[in-house]
């Protein structure tokens, strides 16, 4: 039975060798382990395996884990990596380290606004959708400047970059096309000024595609935890 250690170093061997078909150097994609829908034991042991920064999707359950795991907390960085209704902005103003779903210039404002002092500034990413999908989360790409240059301006966040998450492609061609859109928004953007270093793109099915197309951050759950348990019904 393979665990999540063996996992993490079967994933990190994946993004190693992208990185050389690609011609980048490997430290410059991090690996974001996506631990949603997984308790809190199954990122002790990641953390145990070397792994520091956790994606979640679900607010109350990732405020849940981050309790649990407070023994841990400095050296855990956490990523909200979901969509994010208002009424959960304080609670992930005060307890994450980074977000990569804002796409909306209210959410950044509430998220600026209730980030606590004490603390350092809230890691954004701005969520774009590269391929028009109507039930999806995302600024469309023309607006992404817009939202961009609003956002770099407010207190207490420090805009990173752009996340995206196309909808699943059949070959590796088409996967990259839909991140290079997003790389050309992020790319754009850098050129008029606002100083963004990340581009969090790619999941356990295709992050060769996005390192391919220039990723500095691969989300990745199911390659390193195994199949998810099916949630109950939650919101945020």
């Amino acid at each position: 039975m393979t665990t999540i250690g063996d996992n993490l170093q079967q994933v990190r061997a994946r993004v190693a060798k992208a990185c050389k078909s690609a011609g980048r150097d490997a430290a410059g994609v991090q690996l974001l382990a996506v631990s949603k829908t997984f308790g809190p034991e199954a990122v002790r042991d990641a953390h145990a395996a070397g792994q520091r920064a956790f994606g979640e999707n679900y607010v109350q359950e990732a405020l849940s884990k981050i309790e649990a795991l407070a023994d841990l907390r400095t050296e855990l960085e956490w990523h909200c990596i979901g969509p994010l209704q208002s009424n959960k902005t304080r609670a992930v103003a005060e307890h994450f380290d980074w977000v990569h779903s804002v796409d909306r210039l209210k959410i950044a404002q509430r998220l600026s606004e209730q980030r606590p002092a004490e603390l350092p500034p809230l890691q954004v990413c701005l969520q774009v959708n590269v391929d028009g999908g109507a039930n999806k989360s995302g600024v469309t790409p023309a607006e992404a400047m817009a939202l961009a240059s609003a956002v770099a301006e407010l207190p207490r966040l420090r805009l990173r970059g752009i996340m995206a998450i196309p909808e699943p492609a059949p070959d590796f061609a088409a996967q990259r096309d839909l991140f290079m859109r997003a790389a050309v928004v992020f790319d754009d953007i850098r050129q008029a000024g606002v100083a963004l270093d990340t581009l969090s793109l790619g999941m356990s099915a295709d992050l060769e595609a996005a390192i391919s197309a220039g990723s500095t951050m691969v989300r990745v759950g199911t390659a390193i935890f195994g199949g998810r348990p099916q949630p109950a019904a939650r919101s945020g």
